[in-house]
């Protein structure tokens, strides 16, 4: 009952309007602090890139702080400090989004800053050159010096044919090398709109006062005629693929992807919602089927996880992965993971088990809307993957619906070998003078 009376509150006070150049703006009312969260999404991620010039949507997102004639580079940031706030941006394969959190009443100044560079952006070739070489290092860090970000990106080129999907969101090293500041303007030129942009506003705020704003900074920027999105999907698999990655690194480690449907009639479909009860039957706590079964019982693995996102503007997967334990090879971890899976498919889920695992999936999504910072990616996501936040009561209601044959049908229909990608570490000796990964180091406009 709780999540369904939150569902309803989160509804009956969020406000939606478009402003006349098409730019939608979604405002959430949350009094229970003087905070107000500000996140503008385009809708324009690195699925929309071209081979040649992939990770430009995220070099575009470096750019973005580095000014325009009226906020020169690195102020944009400290204006946003002086007020009491923080800023920071992120790209994924479906959408580019760039967010302030401050006191409710500096909203405005969000709002100014953000019009000025969606429309004004001062792209020198210059700051181009410096910032073209902190991603090329923050690649080096992230995925080249790190074997598991390796072994995904190794997994997602396999399991992806045609799907734009199959590019890393950082790009390819060749492709960032060979970028020009050229390619990132007219990445900007086209998809950097108003009538390609959502701003989504959740905190102590004024909807009215809101909207006004918006209309004020945002409403004067002009329409740019969008290109078409012709479909993208990708062919249905036929048979088992299998990638090995060699590199230095400790311990073997396996991941091991599913093509599975996403989520497109939040109100009519029900296998992504018994895929997301799956993934707590598997993963859910450390009770769950996986844990418990390798981990706790058998000692087969030292960690091993499952996931499923059913938001997204493509072609969608469930994954599990995992490390042995010393001993013990992947080739095991393997036989186990799908031995559990088998369980599933042929044991189906118990009454008791399935109504723990949905009371804890509608727990999760409850809490998290204790944050406004996710209360508004929420928004954002659904809208940018072509949902509307007006279906996400829905989404309660469908959960809470589910039941054991949904679950043992989906394991049946998608986690069989045709539609298995399975991707395997092969460690190697590590160097001498090899650093540990730091995942803390990133982005340089995280602070």
């Amino acid at each position: 009952m709780l999540a369904l009376a939150l569902a309803g509150q989160a509804q009956a006070e969020t406000l939606e309007r478009t402003l006349a150049n098409g730019m939608k703006v979604i405002v959430k009312t949350d009094r229970r602090a003087p905070v107000a969260v500000s996140q503008v999404w385009y809708r324009t991620g690195s699925m929309d890139e071209s081979n040649g010039t992939t990770g430009v949507a995220h070099v575009l997102e470096h750019m973005m702080f580095k000014g325009t004639k009226a906020v020169p580079a690195g102020e944009f940031s400290k204006r946003i400090a002086a007020a009491g706030g923080r800023d920071n941006a992120f790209t994924s394969r479906d959408h580019t989004a760039y967010f302030q959190t401050l006191p409710s009443e500096r909203l405005e100044l969000a709002f100014r800053l953000e019009a000025d560079r969606m429309a004004n952006l001062d792209l020198a070739a210059g700051e181009f050159a410096k910032e073209i070489n902190v991603v090329m290092e923050e690649r080096r860090m992230r995925t080249e010096d790190n074997p598991q970000a390796r072994l995904y990106e190794a997994l997602m080129a396999a399991s992806y044919q045609t799907h734009p999907y199959r590019n890393p969101v950082i790009g390819w090293m060749d492709d960032l090398r060979n970028m020009t500041v050229a390619d990132a303007r007219r990445w900007y030129e086209t998809w950097y709109a108003p009538n390609n942009a959502t701003l989504v506003v959740v905190g102590d705020v004024d909807p009215g006062q809101v909207m006004a704003w918006a209309d004020q900074y945002f409403g004067a920027i002009k329409v740019h005629e969008l290109p078409v999105r012709k479909p993208q999907t990708e062919p249905e698999q036929q048979g088992i693929r299998q990638v090995t990655l060699k590199a230095p690194a400790k311990l073997p480690a396996l991941i091991m992807a599913w093509q599975a449907p996403h989520l497109a009639k939040p109100a009519e479909d029900w296998e992504p919602y018994a895929l997301e009860v799956l993934t707590g039957v598997l993963d859910g706590n450390g009770s769950a089927r996986l844990p418990k079964a390798l981990i706790q019982d058998t000692q087969l693995a030292v960690d091993v996880s499952a996931g499923y996102d059913p938001v997204m503007r493509g072609p969608d997967q469930f994954m599990v992965d995992g490390s042995p334990a010393e001993g013990k090879t992947v080739a095991e971890l393997e036989a186990a993971l799908k031995a559990e899976v088998k369980r599933i498919q042929d044991e189906g889920v118990a009454a008791s088990e399935l109504n723990r695992v949905k009371a804890q999936v509608l727990a999760g999504q409850v809490f998290q809307q204790d944050s406004l910072f996710y209360q508004a990616m929420l928004i954002g996501e659904w809208e940018t993957a072509g949902l509307s936040w007006r279906d996400l009561a829905t989404r309660f209601d469908r959960i809470k619906a589910v039941t054991a044959e949904q679950v043992q049908a989906v394991a049946k229909k998608y986690l069989n070998d045709d539609r298995l990608t399975v991707a395997v570490l092969d460690p190697q000796p590590m160097p001498a003078d090899a650093k540990p990964y730091n995942p803390a180091m990133g982005d340089r406009h995280v602070r």
